[in-house]
């Protein structure tokens, strides 16, 4: 027994590499298409246009839902339960069948309830829209509100899956969703053609049939999403069943810690939701602005420059944290807290590399970048532009952000759930603060620049207090090394940055020149720059000796045939 536990120890690494690469490569493919499918996306209907803000709002409201379950109460609060029933007899199907027939039950009965409030959650979540505006977001409401139940599906399969080691199937799902919204949005823009038209004449030539497809699409994909999760879940060979004998599955006890998680989640996401009101302003003061119209971002443009930022964070801290999560989980039951903050520590530095790497690179690519998305119409470049500035702002704060994320797990991980709470509550109160300045002083067609500031400014905020609360419950977990990895893996960044820029210049990405002429241009100058950007980074990495960046590269080697193996009498670091 004692060896097969060495041997066990010795594997876990390599099973986290395995995991790790996994899930992140499902997540790089799903991302990859997602910025196809939000590029269309402006083709189709533009990313500065009023059409695109009000079907922005309405596909929002279902995705910070979602958050709210998967996020919160899902993925911290149910794994730890998940992990401690699958040692049962049963391996935890009599604890799943219980567990997803609630699920069931309570997504549809909240789904259908805020499918008939559609008409008074656009009206509470917009600025100032006019009747027009309203009638088309409630239309797109109604649509897109079925994706609540199955993305609640989704998540519950989805942690089932985690809690038993099957990572990979949960990351990879949302492939199967861009996929179905790729091909939608590729029979749209053939139908009825690309965006080429002025602001005020789109809303008054919108037909029912452009609402079915574009609305009815995205709810289609959130549905592929969620079933495609059935067949890993039969194949694990659970006994599962509807089972409405709720009694015995601890929601007393999941209860207690999930009023901290909602609690924290509702905060935050209501935030969110505050933030995306306040953007919407802009939507009703750019039908004034005539031809400038594409210089004031919406929501739209906003949530596009969250959504190619996070991208780093979504495909390597939380692809990281995750599988470290279940690891934290098992350390702190097994009373081995002195492996949690070495496991914290390595975690954060490994991270450094990517994370710093994409800081920088957004903000010398972001003009390119906007351009992708800034549709085909004759105002794109001004679009472009807009979105590009978002992209600056809110990369300032992808650091902290990722950092944050990995602290808080150490909370979850010993199913403490109101720390995390208040840290969010304060991190929500200093954005909403922020928030009530940015409105006072800014006009409607800037409250988004202020907003994506205000992002940034608020992340670095959680990050000290994340650290502190870590600090004072765990004691050191070496955040001065941590600190000086950033530091120093920062400045190769930034020396690599002044490389790609240099490049991007030279192809006229700070002049308004050929990077951004057209969708091949764009890409073409995001190719040279961001390569001369990366080669450069990697080169002065290898030169400085950086050892986490071998930290970083072993997941993806071990993913390779034949690479990464270790020799069988080679040492192995410890993790």
């Amino acid at each position: 027994m004692g060896s097969e536990a060495v041997a066990s120890t010795a594997q876990a690494p390599v099973r986290r590499s395995r995991a790790v690469a996994l899930m992140a490569s499902g997540t790089i493919v799903s991302r990859v298409l997602g910025f196809v499918r939000t590029a269309l996306l402006a083709i189709a209907i533009g990313s500065v246009t009023s059409v695109a803000d009000i079907f922005e709002k309405s596909n929002t409201v279902p995705t910070i839902i979602f958050m709210l379950l998967a996020g919160g109460v899902f993925n911290v609060v149910l794994v730890p339960q998940l992990i401690k029933a699958s040692k049962a007899a049963d391996r935890g199907s009599s604890y799943t069948s219980k567990l997803m027939t609630l699920t069931v039950v309570v997504m549809a009965l909240a789904t259908l309830a805020l499918t008939l409030a559609a008409p008074f959650i656009i009206k509470a979540l917009s600025s100032g829209w006019n009747d027009q505006f309203l009638a088309l977001g409630t239309v797109f409401t109604y649509w897109c509100m079925p994706q609540v139940f199955f993305y609640g599906l989704y998540a519950v399969m989805g942690q089932v899956l985690n809690a038993h080691g099957r990572f990979g199937a949960y990351m990879w799902a949302p492939v199967a969703n861009n996929v179905v919204q790729l091909l939608l949005l590729g029979v749209y823009i053939v139908v009825f053609g690309a965006y080429h038209g002025a602001p005020s004449t789109q809303l008054a030539e919108w037909s029912t049939a452009q609402t079915v497809l574009l609305a009815g699409g995205a709810t289609l994909g959130i549905v592929v999403q969620a079933l495609v999760l059935i067949v890993p879940l039969r194949r694990m060979g659970l006994r599962l069943r509807a089972d409405f004998s709720w009694h015995g599955i601890g929601l007393k006890h999941v209860g207690k810690m999930a009023a901290w998680t909602l609690g924290a989640m509702i905060i935050g996401n209501l935030t969110n939701l505050y933030f995306g009101k306040l953007a919407s302003a802009a939507t009703q003061a750019r039908t004034s602005l005539g031809a400038e119209a594409a210089t004031a971002p919406g929501e739209a443009a906003l949530n596009i420059s969250q959504l190619i930022t996070v991208l780093p964070h979504s495909i390597f801290a939380l692809s990281l944290a995750t599988v470290l999560f279940n690891e934290l989980t098992h350390a702190f039951a097994d009373r081995r807290g002195d492996e949690v903050g070495p496991l914290l520590n390595k975690g954060l530095r490994t991270t450094a590399v990517p994370i710093m790497f994409f800081t920088v690179g957004f903000i010398v690519l972001a003009g390119p970048l906007g351009r992708l998305f800034g549709g085909t119409s004759p105002s794109a470049i001004d679009s472009g532009a807009s979105i590009a500035m978002l992209i600056v702002l809110s990369a300032l704060g992808l650091p902290a952000k990722s950092y944050t994320f990995f602290l808080l797990r150490t909370f979850y991980a010993q199913e403490d759930t109101r720390t995390p709470m208040l840290i969010q509550s304060a991190y929500a109160v200093l954005g909403l603060v922020l928030a009530s300045i940015a409105v006072a002083v800014m006009r409607p067609i800037d409250i988004a620049y202020g907003l994506a500031t205000i992002y940034a400014i608020t992340n670095v905020a959680q990050a000290l207090i994340a650290h502190f609360a870590v600090t004072r419950r765990l004691g050191s977990y070496g955040a001065g090394r941590v600190i000086e990895t950033y530091v120093r893996i920062g400045w190769l960044a930034v020396i690599s940055g002044v490389v790609g820029a240099v490049v991007l210049g030279l192809l006229g990405g700070f002049s308004f020149g050929f990077a951004w002429h057209s969708y091949g241009s764009a890409i073409l100058s995001i190719l040279l720059a961001g390569g001369a950007l990366g080669i450069t980074y990697l080169v002065l990495l290898r030169f400085a000796r950086v050892s986490e960046l071998e930290d970083f590269m072993g997941p993806l080697a071990r993913r390779i045939p034949g690479g990464g193996k270790p020799s069988s009498g080679g040492k192995r670091r410890r993790p």
